[in-house]
């Protein structure tokens, strides 16, 4: 399988003695990936219909690294194939089942990220709500009976727990989760074409 970014397009090209302008290629189009066969966007395990068959994790991956680079939210990805292999038929497929796998993930990513969030903003104020609680007992009940001690002393912790916890959610744990969220939503706008080389 050869999945090539327009950055590696020179070596790949030399090797196989095919010559076109590069420049007028990448203006065509911000993403190209060179394919060898329809087959390399498909996973090699799934015998299903081209129009239901799951998605090869190389040219996820590859699409995942040129999306990574790329400046703009909207682009064209140019998929690039052997003029003799082209089909017309099975490309208006491919196209439909790509960007159908790039919205249902775009979406998934959605929901995953906003139930993070709400989770996140959720462990916070438990955690504000109980060091107030813990603040007021310490503020009104100076003289600490055994029971109000014993309820600093487990409302404290937790309130820093869940105020800690929520926070690493929101900043950071929703923020690994936007790299695939980003990829997905410029993948579900991106425009897919296909060119002979």
């Amino acid at each position: 399988m050869t999945i090539k970014r327009h950055s590696v397009f020179k070596d790949g090209i030399s090797n196989k003695n095919i010559y076109f302008n590069e420049n007028e290629l990448l203006q065509k189009s911000e993403i190209s990936l060179w394919l060898d066969s329809y087959d390399d966007l498909y996973s090699d395990f799934d015998p299903r219909p081209n129009s239901l068959r799951a998605l090869s994790q190389d040219f996820l991956d590859e699409s995942k690294r040129a999306v990574r680079y790329s400046k703009n939210n909207e682009f064209q990805l140019n998929l690039l194939i052997d003029e003799k292999l082209r089909d017309l038929k099975e490309e208006k497929i491919i196209s439909e089942r790509l960007h159908e796998h790039f919205q249902k993930h775009y979406k998934l990513q959605k929901k995953e990220r906003q139930r993070i969030m709400r989770k996140g903003i959720l462990f916070v104020t438990i955690g504000v709500c109980l060091l107030f609680l813990a603040t007021y007992l310490l503020v009104n009940y100076g003289d600490l009976s055994y029971y109000i001690a014993f309820l600093l002393i487990v409302l404290e912790p937790a309130g820093w727990f869940f105020a800690w916890e929520g926070l690493d959610l929101a900043i950071f744990t929703s923020k690994d989760e936007s790299q695939d969220y980003d990829f997905y939503q410029k993948m579900s706008k991106c425009e897919i074409k296909f060119d002979s080389y």
